[in-house]
C-alpha cells in the first residue's frame, strides 16, 4: 500500500472545524477506549479510513484500529473477539446472527447506486443466457454472492442454474478482463476495471437496477452494552468524516483513495456510484427501511443456502439510538 504524503496541518484544522465543540462526542467508557473495526477496501467504508487518518476518532476519545479482513472471514474475527465491530452489508449481519455470531447494527455507511454489478461477455443478452455459464463470484456469505443470488432470483433463476467459481471481488474483475469466465460479480473500485476495459464485455446489471447492497457498522452485543458511549462516538465520527469530505473533497478523496491504491480522482469516480448516508438518511433508514429489507434478505439467504433457518428476532439486530 502506498504511503500518502500530505500536509496534515490543514487537514487537521479542517477536521477540527468540521467537528465543532457542539458535535464532538467523547467516549466516556474510558479514556482512549480501544475499538478494533473489521472491514474491507470497499469504497463505501472509506469515510471510516478518513476518520482514522484525519484524527477524528482520536478527537472523539477513541483508539480505533482498522483491520482489513475479507468479508467471508469477518465473522470469525468477531466470534473470537479479535474485533469488536465490523462494517458489512445488512444481509451479512442477518446471516451472521442466523449462524450464531450475534452483532447489532448501529449506523449505516452507504447505499450502492451502481457500485456493485454483474459483468458479462457481449454475447450474453440477458439473465436467461447465463444458464450453465461460469460466473466468478466471492464465497457464500459475502455481498457479491448475495447480490448474484438476488439478481438471479428476481429473474426466475437460482444459483444452481449457473456455474460458480470462487474469486474475490478484485480477482473476479481481473480474471474477467483477462478473458476468463463468462461473467463476474464484483464491486467498486474493482468494477471500474471492467468499465475501463469495454472490449472484455459489458455490465449486464448493477444496483441501480437491483438496489440490494446496503452497508452498516455493527458491534458485538456484549461490547455494545459495556461501551455505549464509545459506540456513539464511533457513529458520530463517521458522520463527522462525511462533513469533512463535504468541506475538503479533494484532500479527502486523496486520503481515501490511497487506502485502495487509487488517486483522488480515481477514488472520486468510484465513489460516484454510491451514496454515503448522513445522520438524516440513517434516521430514515432505521425507522422506515431496515426491517423490511432484512425480511426480504432473509428469504434470499434461505433460498441460496447461506442460512438454514431464519433469525428469531430481526428487531434485535439493530439499535437506532446511535443515529438520533
Amino acid at each position: 500500500m502506498k504511503r500518502l504524503l500530505v500536509k496534515w496541518a490543514p487537514l487537521a484544522a479542517a477536521a477540527a472545524c468540521t467537528l465543532g465543540l457542539a458535535t464532538a462526542v467523547r467516549a466516556q467508557d474510558g479514556p482512549g477506549t480501544k475499538v478494533v473495526l473489521g472491514m474491507s477496501g470497499w469504497t463505501g467504508f472509506a469515510p471510516l479510513t478518513l476518520a482514522d487518518k484525519a484524527g477524528i476518532f482520536k478527537k472523539n476519545g477513541l483508539d480505533v484500529e482498522i483491520k482489513l479482513i475479507p468479508q467471508k472471514d469477518r465473522h470469525f474475527a468477531l466470534a473470537s473477539k479479535s474485533i469488536q465491530c465490523a462494517a458489512t452489508t445488512v444481509e451479512t449481519h442477518v446471516a451472521w446472527n442466523a449462524n450464531g455470531v450475534p452483532i447489532v447494527q448501529i449506523f449505516q455507511t452507504d447505499k450502492s447506486y451502481g457500485a456493485d454489478g454483474l459483468a458479462v461477455r457481449d454475447g450474453i443478452k440477458g439473465f436467461a443466457d447465463l444458464r450453465g455459464k461460469t460466473i466468478g463470484v466471492d464465497a457464500p456469505g459475502t455481498a457479491p454472492y448475495f447480490g448474484l443470488a438476488w439478481m438471479l432470483s428476481k429473474n426466475g433463476m437460482r444459483l444452481k442454474d449457473v456455474k460458480l467459481t470462487t474469486l474475490s471481488p478484485q480477482a473476479a474483475a481481473q480474471a474477467f478482463v483477462a478473458g476468463q469466465n463468462d461473467a463476474a460479480m464484483t464491486y467498486e473500485p474493482y468494477l471500474s476495471t471492467v468499465r475501463e476495459n469495454p472490449g472484455a464485455g459489458k455490465i449486464l446489471a448493477t444496483t441501480l437496477d437491483y438496489p440490494m447492497v446496503i452497508d452498516t457498522v455493527g458491534c458485538a452485543p456484549a461490547w455494545l452494552k459495556e461501551h455505549p458511549k464509545a459506540a456513539q462516538a464511533l457513529a458520530d465520527s463517521y458522520f463527522a468524516a462525511l462533513d469533512l469530505i463535504a468541506a475538503d473533497p479533494a484532500r479527502s478523496n486523496e486520503i481515501m483513495g490511497a487506502a485502495v491504491k487509487q488517486t483522488g480522482e480515481q477514488f472520486a469516480k468510484s465513489a460516484s456510484f454510491l451514496r454515503w448516508q448522513d445522520r438524516a438518511a440513517n434516521q430514515k433508514f432505521f425507522t422506515e427501511e431496515i426491517s423490511a429489507f432484512m425480511k426480504d434478505a432473509t428469504a434470499i439467504l434461505l433460498e441460496a443456502g447461506v442460512i438454514r433457518k431464519a433469525p428469531q428476532d430481526l428487531a434485535a439486530m439493530f439499535d437506532a439510538r446511535f443515529v438520533k
